[in-house]
């Protein structure tokens, strides 16, 4: 595993974009994996382990999270600014094609993409997401993340974080604290606080209005993808996983019972369907 920075500009400012890479930087099958909402490049340690052995598979931290700058002006916390960033990235790393792997935030990120003329993505998986998005979810998630979280001790993060996330599904000891360990950062206070800047909630309040529908996006999509599913998930409604299947990409829909929003995809079950997936041309 290697560590890395991009520095990028555009009307955000500055940001340097940090990612950890996998498998030979030399390999032309490239994997990108993008986290969900407050989530980060390490959430894709497990998985990226096993897909290093057939591609080269890059884990970003979004601008905001993990080790990646923190935006000036939260207002361009968007999937505008992420696309702008994500395509520079993209670009830097001269390469023909490309795989994707979204979760939640991730997904919609990549829908975005795959759904851009001349894009360069081959095939996708979408982690619990889909181009309708019932506010009840987003209100949930809002007001998750306006709560000004502060933790004693790593400890407390571990408690905090099984708790929360609870619908992951099943973890082991170790991938919790693993998730622990990578989402936290100890302020200059001596507290420790989640990795992720708190202003990411202030555009995301707007989203939450109402509703939200892309479907235009997802018929757009021409390539491959298998769409993942928490049987229990409250931001992939079954109904909308179904009308993905009838419209849009050649889509394949594999769900995970026994778990909600979103599936962490670290367990060996789950990560098995994603490799067989990719080495099933």
């Amino acid at each position: 595993m290697r560590q890395g920075t991009y520095e990028t500009r555009g009307v955000f400012g500055t940001c340097r974009l940090a990612y950890v890479e996998w498998g030979n930087n030399k390999n032309p099958n490239v994997m990108i994996c993008v986290h969900g909402l407050t989530g980060n490049a390490r959430d894709f340690d497990f998985l990226a382990a096993r897909l290093s052995a057939t591609h080269r598979v890059i884990a970003l931290d979004i601008p905001g999270r993990g080790n990646s700058d923190w935006l000036a002006d939260a207002n361009f916390y968007t999937y505008e600014t992420y696309s702008a960033i994500v395509l520079a990235f993209i670009a830097h790393l001269d390469v023909q094609n490309i795989n994707w792997i979204g979760t939640s935030m991730g997904g919609i990120l990549g829908m975005m993409l795959a759904a851009t003329p001349g894009n360069r993505i081959g095939k996708m998986v979408i982690n619990d997401v889909g181009p309708f998005l019932p506010r009840a979810a987003l209100q949930r998630i809002a007001l998750y993340l306006s709560m000004d979280f502060q933790f004693q001790n790593a400890k407390q993060i571990e408690q905090h974080l099984r708790r929360v996330h609870e619908p992951f599904g099943p973890l082991t000891d170790a991938q919790w604290a693993h998730l622990a360990h990578h989402s936290s950062v100890q302020d200059k206070t001596g507290n420790w606080r989640l990795k992720y800047d708190p202003a990411i909630v202030l555009p995301f309040k707007t989203l939450a209005d109402d509703d939200i529908s892309f479907w235009p996006v997802w018929d757009a999509i021409t390539c491959a993808v298998l769409l993942i599913r928490g049987q229990n998930s409250d931001i992939l409604l079954s109904a909308t996983a179904r009308e993905m299947l009838t419209r849009g990409p050649q889509t394949e829909l594999v769900e995970f019972a026994k778990i909600g929003h979103a599936p962490a995809l670290m367990d060996i079950e789950q990560i098995g369907v994603i490799e067989k997936w990719f080495n099933n041309d």
